[in-house]
Order: C-alpha cells, then sequence, then structure tokens
C-alpha cells in the first residue's frame, strides 16, 4: 500500500472530507487531494501525522520476506493448463478423502 491510500484510507475511515483533514492537519484541501492522487510523494513523517490527523495511527513493523506467492505462481506457469487442472483435481480428492477419514474418527 502506498503513502496516499494510507492515507485516504484513514480519512475515509475518519468520516472526514478532504477540507476537514486539512485543517486538522494545517495544509489545504489541494494538498491533500494532490497526496491522495498520488501527485506527490510525502515523507514517511508526512503520511504518518495526517493519518494521525484522522485519528489513527501506523504501526510499521519489520517482517521475514515471504514470496511463496510468487514461487508458487511460477511453478504454476511452468505447468500445463492441463496439468494445472489435474493437479488441482487430485488436492481436492486428497481433501476430501482426509475429511472422510476426521469424520470417521470422529464416531
Amino acid at each position: 500500500m502506498k503513502g496516499a491510500q494510507f492515507v485516504r484510507e484513514a480519512r475515509k475511515r475518519a468520516g472526514l472530507t478532504q477540507a476537514q483533514l486539512a485543517e486538522r492537519a494545517g495544509t489545504t484541501q489541494s494538498a491533500i487531494a494532490r497526496i491522495e492522487r498520488g501527485g506527490v510523494a510525502p515523507t514517511f513523517e508526512r503520511i504518518v501525522d495526517l493519518v494521525r490527523a484522522c485519528g489513527f495511527d501506523l504501526d510499521v513493523h519489520l517482517v521475514p520476506y515471504d514470496d511463496s506467492d510468487w514461487s508458487v505462481a511460477t511453478w504454476a506457469l511452468q505447468r500445463t493448463p492441463s496439468e494445472r487442472v489435474s493437479g488441482n483435481i487430485n488436492a481436492v480428492r486428497f481433501v476430501a478423502s482426509a475429511r472422510r477419514v476426521t469424520d470417521g474418527s470422529r464416531g
């Protein structure tokens, strides 16, 4: 998510207009519009200030990078459509089989 999206989302969740946010933040409505439109690239500190002016805060922390979605997509693109369909059918059968086993063991 880009800074502009954080500002727009916070403003909308707070039920504020651009003009109301601008007044709270000590700027102009057109400046808020430019930020939300992506016409300018505000600093991280400015984004945090605007989000806080909406009554929210950003909780930023580092997490390990996970590219597993890209790995799965790359793997799938190397398969033919038939291979992908067959793999999905096998997965559905596996899950159905596992459910039968677990449902039978509850009795």
